[in-house]
């Protein structure tokens, strides 16, 4: 895959976490009850954990495979 391709599949998949993320926060995040309020307030730092998390994994593998393939040319 050249360059171009990589980076715009990266950059969609990027999107589409950072879309989902969202969702899943104001899914969480649906009524807020003064009781629950830690409670959403862990879930919300997880999924936003776990989409950095993702973001990262893209990044480091499909970016960096890029410019790896680049400096041996």
């Amino acid at each position: 895959m050249n360059s171009f391709a990589r980076k715009i599949v990266s950059y969609l998949l990027i999107g589409m976490v950072i879309f989902v993320t969202g969702i899943s926060i104001l899914a969480i995040w649906d009524v807020i009850q003064l009781e629950r309020v830690f409670w959403k307030t862990a879930q919300s730092l997880f999924v936003v954990f776990i989409a950095s998390v993702v973001v990262l994994f893209i990044t480091s593998v499909i970016m960096n495979n890029d410019n790896k393939s680049n400096r041996s040319n």
